[in-house]
């Protein structure tokens, strides 16, 4: 069984659907409901549990809910939030990082808490901007940055553990993230998430004895 976050939409939808049209089980999660059901709706391999990530009950409650052991977790779970840092807002910078940061703590804490000792693979989503500064994207750019941070320092932690942390870094994606970002631009050159999907499904496919533990996607 594979758990998807964030799977409402975008990348997070369309790994569900991939994985799903290959029979396998996916739960996802979000905390939308009715957006959740919409994907869950397009197959009968996935079920949906919505929940808020920055929530430290909610995480357990939605690992509680799980039908059985996951053998993959798929963290795509977070938002945007763009513009020089003299016009961005403290409301929204608290909500980015809650979105970004605190989730995938929480997340990771609670996997590593109930899994260290089981053959799982943890897949964090990030970004380029984990990577590279970017004029505009202070505080995304801040965001991603501690993500990378945490991820490579719990699998220091993980070194002996059969579980395994896969840090991904896609570049552009063409899905409803730019709009709720508060950012304009022209997306048309970038990724589609189904295209995005089937890169990072073939990228962490490991073998019995490795696995690629940082993937980055360029767009074209």
């Amino acid at each position: 069984m594979i758990l998807i976050t964030g799977a409402s939409s975008g990348l997070g939808a369309a790994l569900a659907k991939l994985y799903a049209d290959e029979n396998q089980d996916v739960t996802i999660t979000g905390r939308d409901q009715i957006r959740l059901q919409q994907v869950s709706d397009a197959s009968n391999k996935i079920q949906s549990i919505a929940a808020d990530l920055s929530d430290e009950s909610s995480v357990s409650a939605l690992l509680d809910q799980l039908p059985h052991r996951p053998g993959s977790v798929i963290h795509c779970a977070g938002s945007g939030y763009f513009g020089p840092i003299e016009t961005q807002q403290v409301t929204e910078i608290n909500k980015l990082l809650e979105n970004n940061v605190t989730s995938t703590i929480l997340l990771v804490r609670e996997l590593v808490k109930r899994y260290k000792d089981q053959k799982i693979n943890v897949v964090v989503v990030m970004s380029t901007a984990a990577l590279a500064a970017k004029a505009g994207e202070s505080t995304y750019c801040a965001a991603k940055w501690a993500v990378r941070g945490f991820i490579e320092s719990v699998r220091l932690e993980l070194k002996n553990s059969p579980m395994k942390l896969i840090a991904v870094y896609p570049g552009g994606m063409d899905t409803g993230f730019w709009p709720s970002s508060g950012k304009t631009l022209d997306t048309s050159s970038f990724m589609s998430a189904e295209e995005a999907a089937g890169m990072l499904k073939q990228a962490v496919t490991a073998s019995e004895h490795g696995y690629i533990s940082d993937i980055t996607i360029q767009r074209g």
